[in-house]
């Protein structure tokens, strides 16, 4: 990276080199030992590529440059390796971002990406080298109106946006800047996008089973549609010693939220719709398996492309965000029967999350809806008398007779009876309803 030459008449010694700027520089060293003018080279190499990689100096460099006379540093500073001695050094962007990402060491290696990919959209629009005190709150709206005009998902331009308000709120915090030009920026939080919703229904979870090439896709399927784990973390993580077959319960591992206290890991139901497949794989599994889903242990592994084709196998045609959709069918149904909090314990997740990004309003609650509104009705107008209607009614339903046992007709199940103990307003008929139809 630099050379040094000795003037034959003088035996003046200088230092050649090629900067970040691409252009060529020397550094006159003058009458000095061949020791001393290497000693300066190996530190001018060193600068220059602290500065190449944007990274910051070793400890003995930076020990050198505090150390060495004015004149030396002087002529340092003349070719642009060093700020002057005393100056306040601006913060630029492009190193800047990446002293934050080396810092966190403590992301996830996703979220490192995802702060990388901010980094290469930030740096593109103003410039490696923009001192960070030089971006306006103008400029960072300027940036947001870039990324809209050129991304094609609207999710992603709150994201990048939002992870540069992250960058520029720890500069804040460093006292290199005095405001963040993102900092009153609204709409940086992700938002839910409803478009992007799918309920899988049962039926269609019986056609992916049957589409699935062996045991360890149709658990992995089960895993996520049946248990509502994260793909592919919490299925790839999860162990044979995790299984609790006594108490029917799994001990699922969560890399996603193991930052958090508390929330490392949860226990899972064996719900009866995923034991078949977990019973099978167990059956097929080698002696000494240690883990359940035994391939796609490379974190690259698409399943989502492999899943897409067994999809299409089935006869469906591939939604959007597959395995998290699967995760939200789960929650969806689980909240019909459970209580929030114990959906949320299995799932893992919040109930605010929980509100905001998985539950579904799907086509069997208007269908529910309807019959339970037209049951009522039609109850109320008749009175006592089911022969009316060729149904089987609670008597009272309209008020009468509120603490006798009662026959109720599931809308779900025709020609179905069953007796209660208690009262039958609209709310237990919704849930009889729901029942009926998880239970024919």
């Amino acid at each position: 990276m630099a050379s040094i030459s000795t003037a034959k008449d003088t035996g003046k010694r200088r230092i050649k080199f090629m900067g970040t700027d691409s252009k060529r520089h020397t550094v006159h060293l003058g009458k000095v030992p061949k020791k001393i003018a290497e000693e300066v080279k190996t530190k001018i190499e060193a600068i220059l590529a602290a500065a190449l990689h944007t990274v910051s100096l070793d400890a003995e460099t930076a020990a050198w440059l505090a150390n060495i006379d004015d004149t030396l540093y002087g002529k340092l500073v003349g070719v642009g390796l060093v700020p002057q001695r005393g100056a306040t050094e601006r913060a630029v962007l492009g190193p800047f971002i990446d002293s934050y990402i080396a810092l966190r060491a403590d992301l996830k290696p996703n979220t490192t990406a995802h702060l990388k990919r901010a980094r290469r959209n930030l740096v593109e629009f103003f410039g490696e080298q923009k001192p960070l005190d030089e971006i306006t709150p103008a400029d960072a709206d300027e940036f947001r109106l870039h990324l809209a005009e050129t991304m094609d998902a609207s999710s992603t331009v709150p994201r990048i946006c939002g992870r540069a308000k992250q960058f520029f709120r720890f500069a804040v915090r460093k006292k290199l800047i005095r405001e963040s030009p993102f900092g009153d920026m609204k709409g940086t939080a992700v938002r839910a996008n409803k478009d992007r919703e799918f309920f899988v229904t049962p039926e269609m979870a019986r056609r992916v089973l049957e589409a699935c090439p062996d045991n360890e896709w149709q658990l992995l399927f089960a895993l996520c549609r049946f248990g509502g784990l994260r793909c592919p973390s919490e299925p790839l993580a999860l162990r044979w010693g995790d299984v609790d077959w006594d108490r029917n319960r799994i001990h699922v591992q969560s890399p996603k939220t193991e930052h958090h206290e508390g929330k490392e890991s949860r226990w899972v139901p064996i719900f009866p719709e995923l034991r078949p497949y977990l019973d099978a794989a167990w059956d097929a599994a080698d002696e000494n398996a240690e883990f359940v889903i035994t391939r796609y242990r490379d974190a690259n592994a698409n399943l989502r492309t492999q899943f897409n084709r067994i999809v299409r196998k089935a006869g469906l045609e591939p939604w959007k965000k597959p395995f998290q959709n699967l995760r939200s069918t789960r929650e969806t149904e689980l909240s019909e029967c459970f209580p929030m909090h114990v959906v949320c314990a299995w799932i893992g997740n919040s109930e605010s999350v929980a509100k905001k990004h998985y539950l579904q309003v799907t086509d069997d609650h208007f269908s529910r809806a309807v019959g339970v509104a037209h049951s009522a009705t039609h109850s109320a107008a008749i009175g006592s008398n089911p022969e009316q209607s060729g149904e089987t009614v609670a008597p009272g339903f309209n008020g009468e007779n509120a603490n006798s046992p009662v026959l109720v007709t599931l809308p779900s199940s025709p020609g179905r009876t069953r007796t209660y103990d208690k009262p039958v307003n609209s709310r237990l008929l919704y849930q009889l309803s729901y029942r009926g139809s998880k239970n024919p």
